[in-house]
């Protein structure tokens, strides 16, 4: 595996998070201060960065994840840099990573620095969670090399980077980073420009959801989150949403949908359109043999028994995998 300089400006809590998943990868990776300080307050800072991330390698390895004799090794790959070292933090990097504040003006000097100081095929990626990449690329000179890479928290632990491009991302920086992200592990996803990206925005629906449970009074706040945990969570972290859909059949979801929208007299139940239109097209998923997914060719019955393998490997990795009771005499 070929090794790259990766830098992030900003050493705040995703800085940190990506500085450890790139020096895990094999990689080099320098942290460059987003704000000026003096002598004492940056070796402050620095230090609590190298702290930071020890104690993430180490509950890591403490946890079977890898031999912690390598935890140096990882860290020798971490770099922390002032403010007025720009320069030389970025020069020689192919990827650079954005994390400072959500903050126009804090991304707006990120990007500055950029623009003065990186290889002119490096690459620029925001990792912000709430500003679009058609709105950031005009605050770079470079907007053919830039996009966003919206990392999931924390980031060393969680595998999904949503990349969102701008129209003007160049095809192969986006193909770059993608080979990159997927080269330390991670799963990119790519999405257009769009406010929530894909997980937050399903996210937050979800977790408002759960809180109107609790304030309705429908059931205990433990109650929603067992019920999540054991029942939402489990199933998904096995099948997409929209593979489940398939699954299930979209002509239960339509009625299920339908019957939500009319019981709450609430529109946020209703099916869309996509749904309502596979159902008159007679595309309800796997009996159908086509719905969000193609099943045409699928051994039907071979991936039923995959996925039925990937929820008992879940069920016993929560500990709920018991074998059946013993007869009684």
């Amino acid at each position: 595996m070929s090794r790259e300089i990766v830098a992030c400006i900003g050493a705040g809590r995703m800085g940190r998070g990506i500085a450890q998943s790139v020096a895990y990868g094999g990689h080099e990776i320098r942290l460059l201060d987003a704000r000026a300080r003096d002598g004492e307050a940056f070796g402050k800072l620095a230090g609590e960065v190298e702290a930071e991330i020890r104690q993430g390698l180490a509950a890591l390895a403490d946890l079977g994840a890898f031999d912690g004799a390598a935890i140096p090794a990882i860290l020798g790959r971490v770099t922390v840099w002032p403010l007025d070292r720009a320069a030389e933090a970025v020069e020689g990097a192919a990827i650079v990573f954005e994390g400072v504040p959500e903050v126009r003006e804090a991304k707006a000097a990120a990007f500055a620095l950029f623009d003065a100081h990186a290889d002119a095929d490096a690459i620029l990626a925001s990792t912000t969670s709430t500003m679009l990449s058609t709105d950031l690329a005009q605050l770079t000179r470079r907007p053919g090399s830039f996009l966003n890479a919206h990392w999931l928290n924390p980031a060393f632990l969680m595998p999904l980077v949503e990349l969102s491009p701008c129209e003007e991302t160049d095809e192969d920086v986006l193909a770059r980073l993608r080979a990159f992200l997927e080269r330390l592990g991670k799963v990119p996803v790519v999405c257009k420009a769009s406010p929530g990206y894909i997980v937050p925005r399903i996210q937050a629906l979800a977790m408002n959801e759960a809180a109107r449970l609790v304030e309705e009074g429908v059931a205990s706040a433990e109650d929603v989150d067992k019920a999540v945990t054991y029942g939402f969570g489990l199933r998904f972290a096995v099948l997409g949403l929209l593979e489940f859909i398939d699954w299930g059949g979209g002509d239960i979801l339509y009625y299920a949908s339908n019957y939500l929208a009319q019981a709450f007299d609430d529109d946020r139940f209703a099916p869309p359109g996509i749904v309502r239109e596979n159902m008159e097209a007679g595309r309800i998923g796997l009996k159908s043999g086509a719905g969000f997914f193609d099943y045409a060719g699928v051994d039907v019955d071979a991936y039923r028994r995959r996925r039925m393998a990937a929820f008992v490997s879940a069920l016993g990795a929560n500990g709920l995998l018991r074998p059946p009771a013993a007869n009684e005499t």
